[in-house]
């Protein structure tokens, strides 16, 4: 038996309960891990509150970090005993041992420890996705971008990598405090939307040019200036709705704002295939410890202290990474 956070049915904080769940063997391409730390990130609250819908019960948390205990049938790559991390779109992870796909597993190399892994493996992910893949290979050093929520945890992580490949970040957060970490973090500029129209600073900012890539996972609230942030054929790249979801809208609006592109992306079409999970891991791992990103855990929350964990984390008043504690 083992604890678990399960999710019976959708709604707010209150719904995530630690209940005792049995935990078995596993199966063929599966492994058993204990966790060491639990990443927690925004798509946990989509999950719990049924924007993102899962069969219930469900115990939710697509991250962590910790040692295998035992491989199921195909597996070659882990070995009970291993140091492992993971990302994964099968969630579970807030409990103190589960049963997963190995596919999603990958070997921690020794220099980073369990916390930093829970806090940096899916944000990690989605920050080398962003810069390296998603942008259909058109940034160059010198050229601009602008990221949404930049003092958050995939946005501290974004803004130093950014800077280390030459991009020039605008960065936008809704405090003075949280603009300052952002420019701690890498980003040439910081705006705070709850003071300043980002869309008037980002056009001076630029010269009028506008930005080549707009990078949003605020959704509801931002995109509509975002999209006018853009110089032509610029692109939007969608990653998340922390704001809501974006309204529909017409494609023929991107036409007259100079031909733009708009994607939306999500890390898990990315990792599909393990070989460039484990690359793009590679990637993520080299970048931490050679000492170009450092991952900021602002937040530690013991496991029985989740409500409140996704309370905070709901009212924006988290900054960098949080995790759950075992």
């Amino acid at each position: 038996m083992t604890r678990a956070v399960v999710v019976e049915q959708t709604g707010g904080p209150e719904q995530l309960k630690i209940v005792d769940v049995k935990v078995g063997e596993p199966g063929p391409g599966e492994i058993r891990i204990r966790h060491q730390a639990v990443g927690l990130n925004f798509i946990d609250v989509y999950h719990r509150t049924g924007l993102y819908p899962l069969p219930l019960p469900a115990t939710i948390g697509g991250e962590g970090a910790g040692i295998v205990e035992a491989v199921g049938e195909g597996v070659s790559f882990l070995k009970a005993g291993d140091r492992a991390a993971y990302a994964s779109n099968t969630p579970g992870s807030y409990a103190d041992v589960r049963v997963m796909p190995a596919k999603h597993v990958v070997k921690l190399p020794d220099a980073i420890d369990f916390d930093t892994a829970a806090a940096m493996m899916l944000k990690g992910l989605t920050a080398q996705y962003l810069l390296k893949r998603s942008s259909m290979g058109q940034l160059q050093r010198g050229d601009q971008i602008l990221f949404h929520a930049a003092a958050g945890g995939v946005g501290l992580i974004a803004c130093q990598w950014a800077k280390a490949l030459g991009y020039e970040v605008i960065g936008t957060a809704g405090s003075e405090e949280k603009c300052a970490l952002a420019k701690a973090n890498g980003a040439a500029h910081a705006i705070n939307y709850s003071k300043e129209d980002f869309l008037a600073r980002v056009k001076e900012i630029s010269g009028g040019k506008g930005v080549k890539v707009v990078y949003d996972s605020v959704g509801k609230d931002t995109w509509d200036k975002s999209l006018d942030c853009l110089r032509p054929l610029g692109i939007m790249v969608s990653f998340g709705n922390s704001s809501g979801p974006v309204p529909p809208f017409s494609p023929a609006i991107l036409g007259p704002k100079g031909s733009l592109f708009v994607t939306r992306q999500t890390l898990f079409s990315h990792i599909a295939v393990r070989e460039t999970l484990q690359a793009m891991a590679d990637d993520l791992f080299e970048a931490v410890t050679s000492g170009k990103v450092k991952i900021h855990i602002a937040q530690r929350y013991p496991l029985d202290q989740v409500q409140q964990a996704h309370r905070d984390l709901e009212a924006r008043k988290t900054t960098g990474s949080t995790i759950l504690t075992l």
